[in-house]
């Protein structure tokens, strides 16, 4: 499988940026309910899409890094129908055009040096910022195993549920992807005490989905924040430690409460964010992913795979 490629690589795989934040505050977009998949609708999104996915692309092939291609789903799951004001059968036909579109990216960049992994992604069914209530796991399971479903229909590689506040959202995730055999990546969010918007540490949320599930994430990540936010709970180690794969981090120190208000961009310093996840590399022996979240672009993902401190490709 594709994935035991990633999971076993010396070298770590870039990631792309903060898609979403780049397509309103750069390209002007209005993204209703922050759903970059409504691009897809038309030959000027698609192209946007396009020329945004080969720019990352091209920063892969030149640092000699694979490349994890995310579909854009992340607001494209059931419970977001009727906010997008569609049908939950157009959205479930969203999700596997988002995935024939990336394929076919990859079909005209991949080569032997340039391995790309077709990432289908899941976000929470609430407020990534502000969730006003939690799931139960079955709960988790029942509304997001439609999307996860049409995204294995379509032949993604990985299934990756991104920026999750609790852990009983995530285990209805894994649950979903277990019933098709797909691999699955959980990406938990964290405020600026390090800690997931639920209030749970990082270590017990890993540690819960895990007791549930039988080990069943290939690997956990952390997306969303910026590594001031999380360094202090990395250092304090642990074995959890060892099941962080990724991190996708924010360019900004804002919490997600100023995020939420924000009306320009907070792009940050890109050549810092750079530094500064190199540095979280020591803490992180298990590193194969790395990329931006919201307010990073190019540049920072860029800085990311070029600093001296990270992982050398192999």
């Amino acid at each position: 499988m594709r994935i035991h490629d990633l999971v076993h690589a010396e070298r770590f795989y870039l990631s792309d940026g903060g898609l979403e934040t780049y397509l309103i505050f750069d390209k002007g977009y209005e993204l209703p309910c922050f759903s970059a998949a409504v691009l897809l609708d038309s030959e000027r999104g698609r192209r946007d899409l396009a020329e945004y996915y080969e720019r990352f692309l091209q920063i892969a092939r030149q640092s000699g890094r694979g490349f994890v291609l995310d579909a854009p789903t992340w607001r494209a799951g059931v419970a977001w129908a009727g906010p997008l004001g569609q049908s939950v059968a157009d959205v479930l036909q969203t999700n596997e055009r988002a995935v024939r579109f990336v394929s076919e990216i990859r079909g005209r960049h991949e080569t032997d040096t340039l391995p790309i992994l077709v990432n289908g992604l899941v976000g929470p069914a609430g407020d990534a910022y502000a969730p006003d209530e939690t799931l139960s796991c079955q709960d988790a399971l029942l509304i997001h195993a439609p999307q996860i479903h049409a995204l294995g229909r379509a032949g993604v590689d990985m299934i990756s549920a991104m920026t999750l506040t609790h852990a009983g959202e995530a285990v209805g995730i894994v649950r979903a992807a277990a019933e098709i055999d797909i691999p699955v990546v959980i990406a938990f969010t964290l405020e600026t005490d390090g800690r997931l918007p639920s209030g749970q540490s990082l270590a017990d949320a890993i540690g819960e989905v895990d007791a549930a599930t039988g080990n069943g994430p290939a690997y956990y990540m952390i997306n969303c924040a910026h590594p001031d936010h999380f360094r202090t709970v990395l250092e304090t180690g642990g074995a959890w430690a060892s099941r962080i794969g990724g991190i996708r981090s924010n360019a900004s120190r804002m919490s997600h409460a100023e995020l939420d208000e924000a009306e320009t961009l907070d792009d940050g310093d890109p050549g810092e964010l750079g530094r500064l996840n190199a540095e979280l590399m020591r803490f992180l022996p298990n590193i194969r992913v790395v990329g931006g979240c919201c307010g990073t672009d190019h540049r920072h993902v860029g800085c990311i795979a070029i600093h001296e401190r990270c992982r050398p490709a192999a």
